[in-house]
């Protein structure tokens, strides 16, 4: 007897075989494109250039010149051998304290010592993506929603969704005033859930923002603070990116606007965070759940079970991150050199008459291709994208995968290359934009792009994109895929 996929479907559960974990989506296309060609400066010259990774790969030359002169921080070297046993036998969810002291540290660093954070709060996941699952599961039940500004981190639908059963309603934001959340926008994404008998459990923001790269400031921040303790539902902000913040206006954590003179239940109040963007570790999967709720801290940990990290990266991570002078230095570079990146690559994009969002913080920046567009459509967005990928070479994620409600706008990541890759980047991005000087037309038979790029999604208006189901694109779960690492 055959094994047909009907016989699949009664075998395994429903997240087994349905497609909630979200791999049919540009960004997914994107990945497996540059997978199956990837850049390599003499092997394959010609190869996909990897621009849709937000890695942070900038300050390697110091985190290894660390390790050259700390080897007592590996367990696996013969000057730290002598506390192998112990790290290796430990097991405690809470972590090591000298673990939780020196990430509670760090944070206050980041953040300019304005403010500090209490090690007993921090609650260790795997990585930001464990830590946002484990804020849905504590924060709601299945069926209730969270609000979320718009564009955002792909991912996010996976992470607060697949496995919980939580909805995310987005907050329609658009470039009339850089993608900036309001007031009434918030107003209207409750009061849309409201009629619709969805419970809204909680309001989640991106500082530095992920895909814009831009900081709230103060104001907004108060406001959003302001907006929740009224309608009494959750604010929890994902800080992931706050040491990559290189210029004015500077980043301001939430933990800095509840000191302030502002009515606030704390208890509503929680922050993730990770050493994936502002170390440039992702494999380490070092996440952080930081709630002021009592409960919130205490189920957490209990969740962390799950997904801990291991004790001897704990071990390395406490090392590194109690060296004052080495986190100071780290910081100070990071940013400058972030900065001169940022600052070559849009200077370059606006010699050809492409610019992109005015952004101090983030990875990556947010490039406005709107005019290359033959029409202001999602579909001439992906004719764009797939002309981008496999002509040019270059992997960047389109605005629609973010859920942005105006087509042509993309994500490039700038941070995850050595300078001659940028530099071969940049000139791949210089030479498409001159060879024409009509925008690109879709093609009007829409299986073009459907057999080209899986893509199942047609042009939509503005009101659709904020009503329709969220278009997912995060990691696969196939093994060895390159998407196990897409942020």
């Amino acid at each position: 007897m055959g094994f047909t996929l009907g016989n699949q479907q009664q075998l395994l559960s429903k997240i087994a075989t349905g497609n909630g974990h979200g791999e049919n989506s540009p960004y997914f296309d994107g990945w497996k494109a540059y997978d199956s060609d990837p850049f390599h400066p003499t092997k394959n010259p010609n190869g996909v250039i990897q621009m849709g990774l937000a890695e942070n790969e900038m300050c390697f030359d110091l985190i290894q010149e660390w390790v050259l002169n700390n080897p007592e921080a590996s367990i696996c070297t013969a000057a730290g051998v002598n506390e192998f046993k112990d790290i290796a036998i430990f097991q405690d969810y809470h972590g090591l304290p000298e673990f939780r002291n020196a990430v509670a540290n760090f944070m206050g660093k980041v953040r300019g010592n304005r403010v500090t954070f209490d090690a007993d709060r921090i609650v260790m996941s795997g990585g930001a993506t464990g830590a946002h699952e484990t804020m849905a599961f504590c924060l709601a039940d299945p069926g209730d929603a969270f609000l979320v500004p718009v564009p955002y981190y792909p991912g996010f639908d996976r992470d607060l969704g697949w496995r919980t059963g939580v909805q995310l309603i987005p907050v329609a934001c658009d470039s009339s005033n850089n993608f900036k959340v309001t007031r009434a926008a918030l107003e209207a994404a409750y009061e849309k859930a409201q009629k619709a008998n969805i419970r809204v459990k909680g309001l989640l923001i991106t500082n530095p923002s992920n895909p814009l790269g831009t900081v709230l400031d103060r104001d907004t921040l108060r406001s959003l603070v302001t907006f929740i303790n009224e309608k009494k539902i959750h604010l929890v902000c994902d800080e992931i990116y706050a040491a990559t913040v290189f210029s004015q206006p500077s980043f301001i954590s939430i933990a800095e606007i509840i000191e302030e003179d502002i009515e606030c239940n704390r208890n509503l109040i929680h922050i993730v965070y990770s050493l994936s963007k502002d170390m440039g570790f992702p494999g380490f999967r070092v996440g952080i759940v930081y709630s002021y709720n009592d409960d919130v801290v205490n189920c957490a940990r209990k969740m962390s079970s799950f997904g801990l990290v291991s004790t001897q990266t704990q071990h390395l991570i406490a090392s590194m991150l109690s060296d004052n002078e080495f986190v100071e230095r780290f910081i100070a570079q990071s940013a400058k050199r972030l900065k001169a990146r940022h600052m070559r690559f849009t200077m370059e994009l606006a010699q050809v008459g492409t610019s992109c969002l005015k952004s101090n913080g983030g990875l990556f920046v947010w490039m406005d291709l709107r005019r290359l567009l033959k029409e202001q459509t999602f579909d001439a967005e992906m004719v764009l994208w797939h002309k981008i990928i496999h002509e040019v070479k270059l992997n960047v994620s389109p605005g629609s995968s973010f859920h942005c409600p105006e087509p042509g706008w993309f994500r490039v990541c700038f941070a995850n290359m050595d300078d001659k890759t940028m530099e071969i980047a940049l000139s791949r991005i210089r030479n498409f934009v001159a060879q024409f000087k009509e925008p690109i037309a879709p093609r009007k038979n829409n299986r073009y792009w459907k057999s080209n790029l899986r893509l199942s999604f047609q042009s939509r208006r503005m009101d659709d994109i904020m009503m329709s189901p969220c278009m997912m694109s995060p990691h696969s779960p196939i093994p060895q895929s390159p998407l196990v690492r897409a942020t």
